[in-house]
């Protein structure tokens, strides 16, 4: 099982502490390898007071927290009996589990708070050969130049017609050569 994304409602106001209590129970119940990151989403928002600006956190969706998880029963249970909250959202109840977020819901979420959401586990290295396979230069093969984990990018070197030419590429995009 893959972990996914959840949406959590909680009571309002209490979003921080449910995020505290989340990750205090996830530590003490040892669910590390099924409950991983709890955000509550926030965005930055210029406040002018008295003629003065103040740059101040606002929750962008009140009462809800989100909740990187694989869902199994165990971990089901733990979030939904962590005090302050009361379900999931996407449950029709009755025991159902919920619906986690589409990616690409997550991804902008995630991109709106300035937090990178695609952190893949690499195991590339520099100067390793890999094989591009996907997009229009599926097929070459090159040579690992550069990894930048900023933009969850690398930089290929690929010998195309007697040429090294460089290529920024996607982690999807390559495999290794074996």
């Amino acid at each position: 099982m893959e972990k996914q994304w959840y949406v959590v409602h909680t009571y309002s106001g209490y979003e921080n502490k449910v995020k505290a209590n989340l990750e205090k129970r996830v530590e003490t119940m040892g669910m590390q390898d099924k409950i991983f990151r709890v955000i509550v989403p926030e965005e930055e928002e210029v406040d002018i007071k008295d003629g003065k600006k103040k740059t101040v956190m606002r929750k962008t969706f009140p009462g809800y927290v989100l909740v990187e998880i694989i869902m199994t029963d165990d971990s089901w249970y733990v979030v939904r009996n962590t005090p302050g909250v009361t379900g999931f959202i996407g449950s029709s109840g009755g025991g159902a589990k919920p619906t986690p977020l589409l990616p690409e819901e997550v991804d902008f979420i995630l991109k709106k708070m300035g937090v990178n959401e695609r952190r893949i586990d690499i195991d590339y290295e520099v100067g390793e050969l890999v094989e591009v396979i996907e997009g229009p230069f599926a097929g070459f093969q090159g040579k690992i130049e550069e990894i930048d984990l900023e933009k969850d990018k690398l930089k290929v070197s690929v010998d195309m017609f007697g040429r090294e030419t460089n290529m920024e590429l996607d982690y999807e995009q390559i495999e290794k050569v074996l």
